[in-house]
């Protein structure tokens, strides 16, 4: 399968062998530019239907627009449903994800979703770290919405959790307001699914040393690294 573009941006997709009667797999992350990619995606699975493929399989290791899984406020669309719908109407006939921001967005979907977890390969980095003693180590949530993620990696490691309550005046703005669980003397492990601009993981990551962590370390699935990810996280080394 090969992707090519028009001189005015268009995509076009061409299926250089038969796949008649096949189960097709289809690996393609809607990350960064998330557009593109999301449309690159829903044309190769309509050029996968048309060619009488059996099953159309899809792979996304990154789900674009997750975030936007609820009316927040007034005249707010639901955009996670609305690629849900886009990829049901374009003939896919299954997804696997790894880490939605948002586990019910596999309520989205009428057709099977197989929802992945990064937690074991992250968990099994830190337990293979030999500078890293669990005993002395807590697993941090950056926000309320972390914590199930957060306590699988801690149940792992056999380390107890901290939450940071956290609020978000306008997106990609946080402020950490409160620390919830010891932090002082331990190594601390901030666990989240998505690092974009990194602005929560970084005032997280001071936060915890303000309250007397001995070590931070930061793990994601997902490391978008938008905009002044890279420097904010550098400021901190």
């Amino acid at each position: 399968m090969f992707s090519k573009r028009f001189s005015d941006g268009e995509i076009q997709i061409n299926i250089e062998e038969s796949i008649r009667g096949c189960d097709v797999f289809i690996i393609q992350p809607t990350s960064y530019p998330v557009n593109l990619h999301l449309m690159e995606l829903l044309i190769m699975i309509d050029a996968c239907k048309r060619a009488s493929a059996a099953t159309i399989n899809i792979v996304v290791p990154y789900y674009g627009y997750a975030r936007q899984d609820r009316k927040a406020r007034s005249r707010e669309p639901i955009t996670a449903k609305l690629v849900a719908n886009l990829i049901e109407t374009a003939g896919a006939t299954r997804m696997i994800a790894l880490d939605l921001h948002a586990p019910q967005i596999q309520g989205f979907f009428d057709i099977p979703i197989d929802h992945l977890m990064g937690v074991p390969i992250l968990a099994k980095h830190f337990k293979d770290d030999p500078n890293i003693n669990p005993e002395e180590c807590v697993v941090v949530s950056p926000d309320h919405g972390g914590v199930t993620r957060a306590r699988k990696l801690a149940d792992i490691l056999k380390t107890p959790i901290a939450i940071i309550d956290k609020r978000r005046p306008r997106p990609n703005v946080a402020e950490v307001m409160n620390i919830v669980g010891e932090i002082e003397g331990r190594t601390a492990i901030i666990i989240d699914d998505i690092i974009d601009t990194a602005g929560t993981i970084t005032l997280a990551a001071q936060a915890l040393k303000d309250k007397g962590a001995k070590e931070v370390y930061a793990c994601c699935t997902h490391p978008v690294l938008s905009g002044p990810a890279k420097e904010r996280i550098e400021i901190l080394l």
